[in-house]
This record gives C-alpha cells, sequence and structure tokens, in this order.
C-alpha cells in the first residue's frame, strides 16, 4: 500500500532519514493523543475524553503527520475518520502503548509493600540452608512478598548491584567501594578439610602451616573464599599448590574425599563421608559475610523491609 506524504514534510534537519532512536524520541509522547483521536475519530471529543486543550490536541497532530511527513486523518468536517496509513500506524502504535502500559504494571507490582519482588543474590554456601531458613522467617511477617534469588561468587554478584540486576546481596569478603554500601552481619569459621585416611586425620584441631606441603583444592580465581584462602596461606607462610580448581564448596569436599587435595572451606550443611573436617587454631581462619546494596539507590517498600530484616540478624544470621 503506497501512503500519500505530505508536501514539505520534514524527517531530518540534515539528512533523509532520521535516527531511529531519535525519531522515537519525538513521536512518544504524542502516540497516546494520536490513539485517542484515532478512537474517537473526533478532536474535541478526544479533548474531552483526555482532558487536553483541543487546540493542544490539534496542533500535537499536525505535527505528528508533519514530521511522520504522511496523512494520517482524513478531515471531514468535525470527523477525522483515519487514512490508510493512519490505520497502519494505529496498529502498532496500540501495541507499544499496551506494552508500555504492561511494563508500568509490572514496576508499580514489583514496588507493591505487601506483594513487591525483591532480586536477592547469595554465595553458593548459603543456599542449601541460610537462605532458605532467611526467606521463611521473613516472610513469617511478609508473606506476599516475592523474591528473584540469584546464587553467584561476590565478584559477580557486586556486578548485578551495578547493574541494577540485584537489590540486596549476601557476600564474602564484606566489599569496600565507594559505589556501595554494606555492613557485616555475621562470621563463618573455615575448616581444613582433608580425606578420611590423612594423616592429619586424627586430629581435631591443626595449625595451617602444618598443611603446607600439601596440596590444595580451591575455588577459581575471583571467588571470596579463594582470596581468603590464599590469604590465609601467606598469613601461615607459604604459598598453597592447587591442583583443582573449582565453582562449588561441596565439588571441593567431593575431590577432597576422592583423595586429590585438602581445602579450606565453610561448615557443611550434612556432614560428608570421606573427609574430616579440621578446626584451624592459628592464623584464625574465618570469613565475615555481609549484605551489600548500590548507594544512593532509593528502595521500594519490599526491598526497604527485608534490608531491614537482614540488618537486624546481625550476629545470628548463620546457624551454629
Amino acid at each position: 500500500m503506497v501512503h500519500r506524504q505530505r508536501s514539505g514534510a520534514r524527517l531530518s534537519p540534515s539528512s533523509d532519514t532520521e535516527d531511529t532512536t531519535d525519531m522515537g524520541m519525538l513521536l512518544a509522547p504524542r502516540l497516546a493523543h494520536f490513539a485517542g483521536v484515532a478512537r474517537t475519530e473526533h478532536v474535541t471529543r478526544a479533548a474531552q475524553e483526555m482532558n487536553v486543550p483541543q487546540s493542544t490536541l490539534s496542533r500535537a497532530m499536525a505535527r505528528l503527520e508533519q514530521d511522520l511527513g504522511v496523512d494520517l486523518f482524513a478531515r471531514h468536517g468535525r470527523t477525522v475518520p483515519l487514512t490508510p496509513a493512519g490505520r497502519t500506524f494505529l496498529t502498532s502504535v496500540e501495541r507499544a502503548l499496551a506494552e508500555v502500559r504492561r511494563a508500568a504494571d509490572e514496576v508499580r507490582a514489583d514496588a507493591d509493600a505487601a506483594t513487591g519482588k525483591v532480586a536477592f543474590g547469595f554465595l553458593h554456601t548459603m543456599g542449601a540452608e541460610t537462605v532458605p531458613a532467611l526467606l521463611h522467617a521473613f516472610r513469617a511477617d511478609h508473606p506476599r512478598v516475592r523474591f528473584g534469588l540469584v546464587q553467584n561468587h561476590g565478584e559477580a554478584m557486586l556486578e548485578g548491584l551495578r547493574a541494577g540486576q540485584l537489590d540486596l546481596c549476601l557476600t564474602s569478603p564484606v566489599p569496600d567501594a565507594p559505589d556501595l554500601v554494606a555492613r557485616r552481619l555475621d562470621e563463618q569459621k573455615l575448616r581444613l578439610v582433608v580425606p578420611a585416611d590423612h594423616r592429619l586425620a586424627g586430629r581435631r584441631r591443626v595449625r595451617l602451616a602444618e598443611a603446607a606441603e600439601e596440596t590444595f583444592v580451591t575455588l577459581e580465581p575471583g571467588y571470596g573464599l579463594r582470596r581468603i584462602t590464599d590469604a590465609l596461606c601467606q598469613e601461615a607462610g607459604f604459598r598453597p599448590r592447587v591442583a583443582f580448581e573449582g565453582e562449588e564448596a561441596e565439588t571441593l569436599r567431593g575431590l577432597v574425599a576422592a583423595g586429590l587435595g585438602v581445602a579450606l572451606l565453610p561448615p557443611p550443611t550434612v556432614p560428608r563421608p570421606g573427609v574430616v573436617e579440621l578446626a584451624v587454631t592459628a592464623p584464625r581462619a574465618v570469613r565475615e559475610i555481609g549484605v551489600a546494596w548500590l548507594a544512593d539507590r532509593e528502595d521500594t517498600p519490599p526491598v526497604a523491609a527485608f534490608k531491614k530484616f537482614l540488618l537486624s540478624r546481625r550476629g545470628t544470621l548463620l546457624p551454629d
């Protein structure tokens, strides 16, 4: 179908083709007005329904046609039926406006104090027990708040905060960055995990320096627990010889059980056969767990409520 172009139409002051983004920004404020006039086929009636001055609406429609370069309305007295070009344009405009309304409804729903949504990140090691217990306790008073849960390592979660993908995250080490706010909530003892037939397996406690000649299995570089492991070993006077690097603590326990090395890990949720977990007496082997969020971002009511709840769990975040 060929649409008649208006004489004197201007799509761009400097070129024959308008940049798509600029055209979208140019047209967007007028789309709802166009849909209202198209629905009623009457400028006066549309102006009354939308509570807009008729002169304003008439000028907006004339400018819209000028910017597009085509006639959208056929003027017949007081009525303004759509031209073929107008009907084509209306189909897409209605679809676009419906999508905007859907998006607006979604973000309003996510911000609702009673039924809103919290995007919450946490470490893999906290997924089996700590986080489910936290959510159960929080929802006792906020039963309809929804959660989007993300398990990842610390650096990835901090990037998620910065990208607007997360509202809050539980991470370790507690970050110190100017664009973030972080609060220490608890600390978790780390243990030296050795195979059940290891030379140290009969012990209950060990100095980390006693494992200086051992082969270690660790998380990959970039994980907070890996940085803590490297720092503790350095404090104990050695650099760990790493044979295997993984992404998940329980996988590392499996490697230890198979006799492939030793590891510094937080306590397991359920005891793992084939390994012995030794308390480390020196240096002090712990990791701090904290909650972090993006500075200067205003919280929605459900995020504010969950943040307050997490901060109330200082010192009691982790199971004994």
